[in-house]
């Protein structure tokens, strides 16, 4: 492909802004959660291109490395704690699609139901 080389920085920065496009599209898009989640590990890895390739074509040490590294453990922690959450929220609603847990009539605050004790209905005086 002409105007591509593996010699360029630009070729990396392109690479990253697409992947960056398409993780960005996937979490605005999806109504799954685990879509979401997945668009979000997308972003990070086009952060990781980035550094990679600034610490290869800028400064030649593995700065962009180590900070890659750290991405990828928080990309982990992301993932770890995201899929819990996603779980607990299938164990409430039965659904993982996150416009129907946002048009659930009853809200969980504190542990209880607020349609439990009756707050969200008017009353007929």
């Amino acid at each position: 492909m002409p105007g591509f080389s593996a010699n360029e920085l630009s070729s990396y920065l392109i690479i990253g802004a697409i992947v960056f496009t398409l993780g960005l599209f996937t979490v605005l898009t999806r109504r799954n959660a685990i879509s979401v989640l997945m668009g979000v590990e997308l972003i990070l890895n086009s952060a990781n291109i980035n550094y990679v390739a600034f610490s290869h074509f800028g400064s030649g040490n593995a700065d962009g490395q180590i900070y890659a590294i750290f991405v990828i453990m928080l990309a982990a922690a992301e993932a770890a704690v995201g899929l819990a959450i996603v779980l607990a929220i299938f164990q409430i609603f039965h659904t993982i699609d996150v416009e129907a847990v946002r048009r659930l009539e009853s809200r969980l605050i504190f542990g209880f139901w607020i349609a439990d004790f009756g707050l969200n209905r008017k009353s007929k005086i």
